[in-house]
């Protein structure tokens, strides 16, 4: 008998990085290094286990500042360039290594991988990977979601209405653009829940979300099953809610299956290892020191001294760990089942580049947990608009604020040092509101300047720049990209005050910022 299901869900986003104005830019490498190590190889796995028929079902929020990036005309031409590259790399390696009979093997699992991407990336999807997601969508094996516009942490806006709606609004329509149908469910950036959030998501048509325990907990009433069942708000809206006994398994930095020893270790990399003269080409064009994607050795512990990488104990690791997931989920789920009378639910979210990006062997991992689920009848895998489809029974309640953040609420993104960049992007909503009510009607060129100014008022939004800030990492890239939008807002702001328009100096802003095509600044009026 069944004891429950798991709905595992994966988050894919990445801050809007397109920067057309240089021949390459140092934070594009983030779009592709997450296209070589984890989107591209989740496609592939997804096509081996197709082929195996083998019943796997996953959810996936496609972030809409992704999705733009993926199908960028320039990005993608980039993308290939940067690909280029990585096999000049690894020509270089696989003669400097030729005999080290140790590390040579691995050098040529790194030719294989970006021959393999440049392959399929070209060929097989066209140069657009989101035509093969909705290909699995349409399988009803892959559950997509859309998120909000650029990411924006949405509970630090709850004064600010009309911000929220257009963040909403625009992820609904950025969906629709790629997919060609309306979402169903709808990714919170970093979980960030605040009682009221459901009205104006049910108002675009979305249908379920997924909120963190302690939003749920502190929810009135609280759910009588805990996280092993989903709630539904008051005007229907359903929230799943993450598991974190599930979670901490993979996630947790000191006990997750990621830090153990024989892994590959993420941050040795020969981009900070070998000589400038040898790297130089492969890095930044101001010569920063920054990751290649070429890395040698293992987790190994806390120490500077590592231990050489060893795939195969890596891939027996990686059996060992997805029986240890399958064999705790099922007890976790048979305990719980019992007490609800009823099978159990464990949403199980994770950031989608951890899986081959940041944990190399994160891909395999999955593989073998769908893989070895097969040979058990007491779980199996759903995907969110399955659960919610067949859900019953759920308490009513009304969820309270918090988020998946360190400190469980917005201490991330709001703290000293990023506090100060919250009254620029306020002026800016309550600008952007007062462009909307005064100019209401506007057509061709003025009502392109403000969609611009509109899509400006977002992309300082971005709850990547407050992240970045306080991480201390790309901080003068984050810090620029907040300075930027301000900036053009303010000469938009500006210019219809002055009903005066720069034709040209609007275009080249909308080719450079080439996001959204189908904004309408009109939602940032004032609802009466």
């Amino acid at each position: 008998m069944q004891s429950g299901s798991i709905a595992l869900v994966l988050n894919a986003h990445l801050p809007f990085v397109r920067q057309p104005d240089y021949p390459q830019f140092l934070e594009e490498r983030w779009l592709f290094e997450s296209l070589s190590e984890c989107y591209l190889p989740l496609l592939r796995l997804f096509a081996r286990l197709e082929a195996d028929s083998v019943p796997w079902r996953l959810s996936l929020a496609l972030s809409p500042t992704l999705t733009t990036m993926l199908a960028d005309t320039l990005l993608q031409n980039r993308y290939i360039a940067w690909l280029g590259k990585q096999l000049e790399l690894a020509d270089k390696e696989l003669e400097r290594l030729a005999d080290d009979q140790e590390q040579l093997p691995l050098a040529i699992l790194y030719a294989d991988l970006y021959r393999q991407n440049l392959e399929d990336f070209t060929v097989l999807h066209g140069r657009n990977i989101l035509n093969a997601f909705d290909f699995y969508y349409k399988k009803g094996r892959l559950d997509l979601l859309t998120s909000a516009a650029t990411h924006a942490f949405l509970p630090l806006y709850q004064s600010l209405p009309q911000a929220i709606a257009a963040q909403i609004e625009a992820g609904v329509v950025a969906f629709r653009s790629s997919f060609g149908r309306a979402p169903n469910g709808f990714w919170l950036p970093q979980l960030g829940w605040f009682p009221g959030l459901q009205d104006v998501l049910s108002a675009y048509g979305l249908q379920y979300t997924v909120i963190t325990t302690r939003s749920a907990m502190l929810g009135r009433p609280a759910p009588r099953f805990g996280s092993y069942a989903p709630v539904v708000c008051e005007n229907g809206l359903t929230a799943f809610i993450r598991d974190i006994e599930s979670t901490d398994a993979v996630w947790s930095e000191d006990d997750g299956y990621p830090s153990d020893p024989v892994y590959r270790e993420f941050y040795r990399d020969i981009g900070f290892d070998l000589p400038l003269d040898y790297i130089g080409p492969f890095i930044d064009l101001k010569q920063v020191r920054t990751f290649t994607g070429f890395k040698y050795w293992a987790v190994t512990g806390h120490t500077e001294t590592k231990q050489l990488y060893k795939p195969e104990r890596a891939a027996l690791k990686v059996i060992e760990h997805a029986e240890n997931f399958l064999y705790s989920r099922t007890r976790q789920l048979r305990k719980a089942s019992a007490l609800m009378r009823k099978p159990a639910l464990l949403v199980a979210p994770f950031d989608a580049e951890l899986f081959g990006h940041w944990w190399y062997e994160g891909i395999d991992w999955l593989e073998a947990i769908f893989r070895s689920a097969q040979a058990t009848s007491e779980l199996s895998f759903v995907t969110l608009s399955e659960a919610w489809r067949n859900k019953a029974d759920c308490v009513r309640t009304t969820p309270e604020y918090a988020s998946w953040g360190d400190d469980g609420y917005a201490g991330v993104w709001l703290n000293k040092s990023n506090d100060w960049l919250y009254r620029h992007t306020y002026k800016l909503v309550e600008r952007m509101t007062e462009l909307a009510n005064r100019f209401p009607d506007e057509g061709g060129l003025r009502e392109r300047v403000l969609n611009q100014a509109a899509r400006e008022v977002m992309l300082a939004q971005s709850a990547d720049w407050p992240f970045l800030l306080r991480a201390g990492k790309s901080s003068s890239f984050a810090r620029k990209q907040i300075e930027d939008a301000v900036t053009n807002f303010g000469r938009i702001y500006e210019m219809m005050c002055a009903n005066t328009v720069g034709t040209e100096w609007v275009t080249r802003l909308e080719k450079r910022n080439k996001i959204f095509p189908a904004m309408n600044y009109r939602v940032f009026r004032t609802k009466q």
